[in-house]
């Protein structure tokens, strides 16, 4: 009983922990792009891929060294809530004034607030795997089961913003959502306080270049790691782009006559939730695929799933007959982002000694969704729908043009980024542990806290 107590507990808070995310990540770009900062969106999720390069580390040293996991979990919690509610507060007073968003103010607080719920995926983590050990369980059997309910916190959170109303405006159209994500965060952050305690170690000799992975930079000697190291950047490029745009570009076939109030078009959020849905399904098939493919193979299914993740979206639209193609690109998107991080991490772990794994993991998140999505976002943001999508002059059917145009654009990246993979990218086998072995030797966690 004692055992399936704890499950749920961690559980509860797995749901939490990515309804909190859930709540705006999605619709937030939508929202922006609504009220005049469609120039913006990129710069809201590009940060959030800046402060996961140092935030996360210099956190995990205080939970280590001073404060216990639980309580720095609580401590995130309370202060991305109390920041993400000011943002909503600004907002809300910016539209009342002159009806438009003020870009500076509510940056800066959404800021604040992403730069300190980002080290609690990891933290969530941490205090799962140290309840399941006070409790004899296996963080590796145990743990992915309890790790789906964040998904499953995630999706009710995109349904919840997508179709409940407040003042008669939609959660997903309105500054609501930012109030909906800081309330969960403080629940969450008095939650976090019953969980069971995590040890400290104030005696402990690991430096912030330990945290922050630096040492595992000389993985760059093996040039196989330096070439894997080198394409999860470039492949990390796409992580960020269709949750920093999907749901504007389908909420614009309200704009154009022929599909304007359509379900589809008038509900983003909710047809995005398949993607989430698939990943849960997706995380299942990841062992079965590395033992048959290896990681070469598996790596290549998630970057050609990028392709169709993008060109699925230039061809689709929200009329019966264009909807299947934009179902078709949720769908693909669960292997392509969870195929590319979970197994990425997978191999990073089997050509990795155990004094190495922590920091070779953190290289291979800086790597992917610190530098490659950052990157990303920047760059199709400023370069590629800012000039095609929202240049001064475009009507909704130009613009509509400009969304097609982009994501085949980013469909061309992903394909050639895979073409280059396969024909440079060479698998090392080794004499000790498989990605495939590692899928169910490693822990767990580490690997799927990223998945969405």
């Amino acid at each position: 009983m004692k055992n399936s107590n704890i499950k749920v507990r961690l559980a509860t808070m797995n749901f939490m922990e990515f309804a909190v995310w859930g709540a705006y990540l999605i619709s937030m770009g939508m929202y922006l792009a609504s009220n005049g900062l469609g120039d913006y969106v990129f710069w809201f999720y590009t940060v959030q891929g800046l402060v996961s390069i140092v935030m996360p580390a210099l956190i995990g040293i205080v939970a280590d060294r001073w404060i216990p996991a639980q309580r720095t979990l609580s401590l995130c919690h309370l202060l991305a809530g109390l920041f993400m509610i000011a943002t909503g507060v600004v907002a809300a007073r910016s539209m009342a004034s002159d009806n438009t968003l003020s870009f500076g103010p509510m940056f800066t607080l959404y800021t604040v607030s992403v730069a300190f719920f980002m080290p609690t995926i990891g933290l969530s983590n941490s205090v799962a795997f140290n309840g399941l050990e006070k409790h004899g369980l296996s963080t590796v059997t145990d743990f992915p089961p309890i790790r789906v309910f964040g998904t499953v916190g995630f999706i009710c959170a995109e349904l919840f913003v997508n179709f409940v109303s407040f003042g008669g405006v939609e959660v997903q159209h309105s500054h609501t959502q930012f109030y909906v994500s800081g309330a969960l965060s403080l629940i969450l952050a008095a939650y976090s306080l019953t969980l069971p305690g995590s040890p400290v170690n104030r005696g402990s000799g690991r430096s912030i270049a330990d945290a922050l992975g630096l040492k595992a930079f000389t993985l760059f000697r093996r040039k196989d790691m330096a070439v894997f190291f080198i394409f999860s950047m470039l492949l990390g490029v796409s992580l960020q782009i269709t949750n920093s745009y999907g749901s504007t570009f389908i909420y614009h076939f309200n704009a154009v006559p022929e599909y304007a109030g359509g379900f589809w078009a008038r509900n983003p959020t909710f047809l995005i939730s398949i993607s989430q849905c698939a990943e849960a399904l997706c995380i299942l098939l990841i062992p079965f695929c590395l033992k048959r493919y290896g990681i070469k193979g598996v790596m290549l299914i998630a970057m050609f799933a990028w392709v169709l993740r993008f060109g699925f979206f230039g061809i689709g639209n929200t009329a019966p007959a264009g909807v299947p193609f934009l179902i078709l690109s949720c769908i693909v998107y669960g292997v392509a982002f969870d195929f590319f991080n979970v197994s990425g991490g997978l191999y990073v772990d089997a050509q990795t000694n155990t004094a190495q794994r922590s920091s070779a993991q953190g290289l291979f998140m800086l790597m992917t969704n610190g530098i490659g999505a950052s990157l990303g976002t920047i760059i199709a943001g400023s370069c590629v729908v800012n000039r095609l999508v929202f240049a001064p002059g475009l009507d909704a059917t130009d613009q509509l043009d400009g969304w097609r145009t982009s994501w085949f654009i980013f469909a061309a990246y992903a394909l050639v980024v895979g073409v280059l993979f396969m024909l440079i990218f060479k698998e090392r086998k080794t004499s000790g542990k498989t990605p495939g072995q590692a899928a169910g030797n490693t822990d767990a966690g580490g690997m799927i806290e990223n998945d969405l």
